[in-house]
């Protein structure tokens, strides 16, 4: 089942974390254009390879053990880079770490769970909270290329930062969703 392209997909989003690591590590706008690109695509394949594999009925035990993990890898890179790189900084750090927290948090209740053979689905709420996440690491990415005169222009910074602490506000909420939920098999 490795080979199955939703699979294949997710392996490509793994595996695109050190290039997008690179890319943001280096200096000039430049790398940084890159690295939204390959984020943007990295992003469009978290959609698609689940989508090909309910549509061809491809759903594998693997593509649903590496999905979430090449989720939180390239999420955690980026944050990381964005705070190395001083886009992510002052209270907005705080954000990041609210969303880097609860992405612990919740693999943990899950890995939990699943002990007890207890799925934990994702809820509507945390799929709005990971379109508001990717849209403003995507978008603080894109302030990186704040250099290039006309991608100055765009308020890339002002619509990442915006969308972090939304991300963030909706990780709590759905965070909490999620402990309220386990802590029911935990008793």
């Amino acid at each position: 089942m490795l080979s199955s392209l939703p699979n294949l997909l997710t392996l490509s989003r793994i595996f695109a974390v050190p290039l997008l690591v690179i890319l943001m590590w280096t200096p000039g706008w430049g790398p940084w254009l890159a690295a939204f690109v390959l984020f943007t695509i990295a992003g469009a394949t978290d959609y698609l390879d689940g989508y090909l594999a309910r549509a061809r009925g491809t759903v594998s035990k693997l593509g649903i053990f590496l999905d979430p993990i090449a989720d939180k890898i390239m999420v955690a890179a980026t944050i990381v880079m964005l705070v190395h790189g001083g886009i992510v900084h002052g209270w907005s750090v705080i954000a990041a770490l609210i969303i880097l927290l609860r992405e612990i948090t919740v693999s943990g209740l899950r890995e939990f769970l699943a002990g007890l053979q207890v799925s934990l689905p994702v809820s509507v709420l945390a799929k709005w909270k990971t379109a508001f996440q990717m849209i403003a690491l995507g978008a603080l990415i894109l302030a990186g290329t704040s250099e290039q005169p006309l991608l100055a222009a765009l308020p890339a910074e002002t619509i990442g930062l915006v969308c972090l602490w939304l991300a963030a506000g909706l990780t709590l909420v759905t965070g909490y969703d999620y402990l309220r939920v386990g802590l029911k098999h935990m008793a």
